[in-house]
């Protein structure tokens, strides 16, 4: 498991999606983004990233078992992009800030002790959790062995 880093994120220009629903819908609207960048010549700019807007372990797994999950994906672009409104994918800018770093590797199922360790150190510095907590997905788990899967956590700080 990695250490914990407090750093300071830039603001990102995303596509993205949000929805209701069950966490097993992730890995289906993550192509939904990426097929829609190519039909429209939208240049990706960085890893794949889920915002978990349910903070605690028991928010997560109620929502989750309920289907009401408040599910947000989003892909970082660059470029000037004008999309028509009303699209199932927008074009917005996920905020910067102070945010708690962690490094999780292996598979997505054992990542609880890596949020717990999270959540220590959050507590420990005197900080709060002030919005949706981002996982930013570095490697694609149909491409590498479950204990090679890479993801940063960031938890936005007060």
């Amino acid at each position: 498991m990695s250490e914990i880093t407090d750093v300071e994120l830039s603001p990102q220009q995303v596509l993205g999606m949000r929805r209701r629903g069950a966490y097993r819908e992730i890995p289906v609207m993550f192509p939904r983004i990426f097929e829609f960048a190519f039909r429209k010549n939208i240049q990706i700019a960085g890893y794949p990233i889920f915002l978990c807007h349910e903070i605690t372990f028991e928010e997560v797994e109620k929502a989750d078992k309920e289907e009401n999950a408040d599910i947000e994906v989003a892909v970082p672009v660059a470029g000037v992009i004008e999309l028509p409104d009303k699209e199932e994918i927008n074009l917005y800018e996920l905020p910067g800030g102070e945010m708690a770093k962690i490094i999780h590797k292996g598979p997505y199922e054992e990542c609880v002790p890596t949020y717990e360790k999270l959540f220590s150190w959050i507590t420990e510095q005197g900080k709060r959790i002030v919005g949706p907590i981002r996982e930013v997905y570095f490697n694609d788990p149909r491409e590498v062995p479950p204990e090679e899967i890479l993801t940063e956590i960031y938890a936005p700080l007060d």
